[in-house]
């Protein structure tokens, strides 16, 4: 699976962003997709996930609330829906992709699927 994470920008502080992570390859319905997120000089952390079917959605406690996951395995594309951004929401923003079938899968080295980053800049 080959992913690619667009439509990152810069917003204003309660301001809203979407996500979408485009992927390739026949085995995207078949893994659960999530979010990470690493700002200048601090560790890449979890944001939130989605199951395989989209049935089963789990979330940063910082961002519940606030964002929402979604997929649709027909077009082979996740989404994040980013809502009330604060200025500590901005990061690099990564999607990813897990097919070891554990859920919630929050820790980064557990995803064998990576895409290229976009950023997320929120003004105060």
């Amino acid at each position: 699976v080959q992913l690619q994470a667009s439509g990152g920008g810069l917003v204003q502080a309660g301001g809203s962003l979407r996500l979408s992570c485009a992927a390739s390859g026949p085995t995207f319905s078949a893994v659960a997709v999530g979010w990470f997120r690493q700002a200048p000089g601090k560790e890449r952390e979890f944001v939130a996930v989605i199951s395989w079917s989209g049935d089963r959605t789990y979330y940063e406690d910082s961002v519940k609330g606030r964002f929402t996951i979604s997929r649709d395995n027909a077009k082979n594309i996740m989404y994040l829906q980013m809502n009330s951004l604060k200025p500590e929401d901005t990061a690099v923003y990564y999607c990813a992709g897990n097919s070891r079938g554990f859920f919630p899968q929050i820790k980064s080295d557990r995803y064998d699927y990576w895409g290229q980053g976009t950023q997320v800049t929120v003004s105060s």
